[in-house]
């Protein structure tokens, strides 16, 4: 870096002085960069450009929960469900803070067993949803419920053939309640399941995201993938519920 100095050259001084009739000479122009001020103005104004700038995702810290019923068609009042959720939920998991609520018709919930979505609004295609099953008592093998779920879910039977990788695992939460948890990498999408049998319902939920958003947000798509679970299931129940395909 060039330095400035403010005191004259000791050459041009003895000049002047031995021969004050030597006439003057104008010094050459010299290029400086910069100043450091003004470099360091521009370099703080990006910075702050880049740390106020709202991000493109709606990743939150801040959650809502939903609390589900797993109503049947027949008696599944429209949207919102029943006027006191919480009272009667079968099942909560976590929303995040700005994603929507479609309405879930009758025919969907009759034809699929869906009961609940939500998705972002920037991005439609990311977003979970549940759908529920009557009629089980236990879970089947980890591969029959997946292929038993992709049998009314086209989206799922596409992500399944053309998975990179498909995981899956067993797990229980604190109450002791059992769950299969998948996840699926696909062509350009990304898929965590966890499913559960309760009061004699099978209920899956899911998560789904695009390939930039599940790169972008993985955090928060994580976090209400694991907020998922059964409420209100009674201890004898729970000991009725095997991985194994049986009771005690």
């Amino acid at each position: 870096m060039a330095t400035l100095s403010s005191s004259p050259s000791p050459s041009i001084l003895s000049s002047s002085t031995a021969n004050p009739k030597t006439p003057y000479l104008k010094p050459p122009l010299l290029f400086f960069p910069k100043p450091l001020t003004t470099a360091l103005t521009t370099a703080l104004a990006t910075t702050t450009l880049l740390l106020t700038s709202p991000p493109s995702s709606i990743a939150s810290d801040s959650y809502n929960v939903y609390y589900g019923t797993a109503a049947s068609a027949a008696n599944y009042g429209g949207y919102g469900g029943n006027s006191d959720k919480k009272a009667s939920a079968e099942y909560v998991y976590d929303v995040p803070d700005g994603w929507k609520e479609p309405l879930v018709s009758k025919v969907e919930k009759g034809n699929n067993g869906t009961d609940s979505e939500f998705y972002n609004p920037k991005k439609r295609q990311e977003k979970e949803y549940l759908t529920f099953l009557a009629g089980f008592r236990q879970l089947a093998p980890k591969d029959v419920i997946l292929n038993n779920l992709a049998l009314s879910d086209v989206e799922l039977q596409d992500l399944i053939a053309g998975a990179d990788s498909l995981v899956s695992e067993e797990k229980k939460d604190e109450n002791g309640q059992f769950y299969y948890v998948y996840e699926i990498d696909g062509i350009g999408k990304h898929s965590l399941i966890a499913v559960t049998c309760a009061k004699n319902k099978l209920y899956a939920h899911f998560v789904n995201a695009p390939a930039p958003e599940w790169k972008r947000d993985e955090d928060t798509l994580r976090h209400i993938h694991e907020s998922f679970k059964t409420v209100g299931s009674s201890a004898q129940h729970l000991k009725e519920i095997s991985i194994h395909g049986h009771t005690p």
